[in-house]
């Protein structure tokens, strides 16, 4: 039987269009009970996905700094995740649980 090859899975590269994003971020919102480094890593695929040098700018922050704070691994401060979104496009909507569906 001959070697399996495989390769590492990167959800950035199938995030293709901004409706992709959106659903995907919702997905992880979802998900993510709590876990903001959860919700940072999310952000951080979509920046990816979109080029994050460009968001880096946008946001006014270093490309440096802003791959380590949406890389999962630490919980980034509230300003950085609204200066994120918004260099993404994106915003937050708050709704009921019952909205939800």
């Amino acid at each position: 039987m001959g070697k399996t090859s495989t390769t590492r899975y990167d959800v950035a590269e199938h995030l293709r269009s901004t409706e992709e994003m959106v659903a995907y971020l919702e997905a992880c919102l979802d998900e993510a009970e709590g876990d903001g480094a959860f919700v940072a890593k999310a952000l951080g695929d979509i920046a990816r996905a979109r080029g994050m040098a460009q968001v880096a700018r946008d946001a006014g922050l270093s490309r440096e700094s802003l791959y380590k704070a949406l890389s999962g691994e630490r919980n980034p401060g509230f300003d950085t995740v609204l200066k994120v979104v918004k260099a993404l496009g994106l915003r937050f909507h708050a709704a009921t649980t019952s909205e939800q569906g």
